[in-house]
């Protein structure tokens, strides 16, 4: 039998820890992920064997869409020809591509083969969705992140070219903003990202914000994959 998890209520953790849970690998099912993205937790893993952390942070690193800077080189960029993007056409191999991506300063990749299969599995169950980059027929970029219900939350995404990944991001946030939504959550403020337009906001208020989008029931992707 797959282990059930009972999350804490994070609203009342005030400055509380911000890592809620321990659990073994085998509590990344389906139904324990999606429970955990509508509760504004999410897992952090580390090494293979260790246990794994579900984190909720007090400083949680959000992209507004009405903030976005792409900026001059991005715009140029994506106006020359041969780009093209997709949503869930290539979930495994954007994963897969983000596990491998170089971390510079990191002994590795939070996202083990446990992970990849966990979140592979929230796809199929149609709550994972991945964004692709092409360029000339070929992935050079992508993203892939979480559907809660109604709200998306990104989880890694990596670039074989110049600017792919960032051409990503502007992409998904256009398709979630023609839905109704209007930022993303993006869990930790990274350089790459701070330079697009990303800034940290408080759990509290995080966690309000979230419970709104929700409350909306939007549908934010399509029931079959798309170009």
């Amino acid at each position: 039998m797959e282990p059930t998890l009972t999350f804490p209520d994070v609203e009342k953790l005030g400055r509380g820890p911000e890592t809620v849970a321990w659990t073994a690998a085998a509590a990344l099912t389906v139904a324990n992920l999606r429970e955990a993205y509508r509760r504004g937790i999410f897992p952090w893993p580390g090494r293979p064997r260790d246990p794994i952390p579900w984190c909720c942070p007090r400083r949680r690193a959000v992209l507004k869409f009405s903030e976005l800077t792409p900026g001059r080189t991005l715009e140029k960029t994506a106006r020359k020809p041969g780009w093209s993007y997709s949503i869930d056409r290539a979930f495994p191999e954007v994963i897969a591509a983000c596990a491998a991506a170089p971390r510079p300063g990191q002994e590795g990749t939070w996202i083990s083969p446990a992970v990849v299969n966990a979140y592979t599995a929230l796809h199929r169950a149609g709550w994972a969705h991945s964004v692709e980059v092409w360029r000339d027929g070929e992935l050079v970029g992508g993203l892939y992140g979480v559907d809660a219900g109604g709200f998306f939350g990104g989880e890694s995404m990596f670039h074989r070219v110049d600017n792919a990944s960032k051409l990503a991001v502007a992409f998904l946030a256009r398709h979630l903003g023609e839905r109704g939504q209007t930022w993303m959550d993006i869990q930790q403020l990274t350089p790459h990202l701070e330079r697009l337009g990303a800034r940290e906001v408080t759990r509290a208020t995080f966690l309000a914000q979230l419970a709104e989008e929700l409350a909306s029931g939007r549908k934010l992707f399509p029931a079959e994959p798309s170009e």
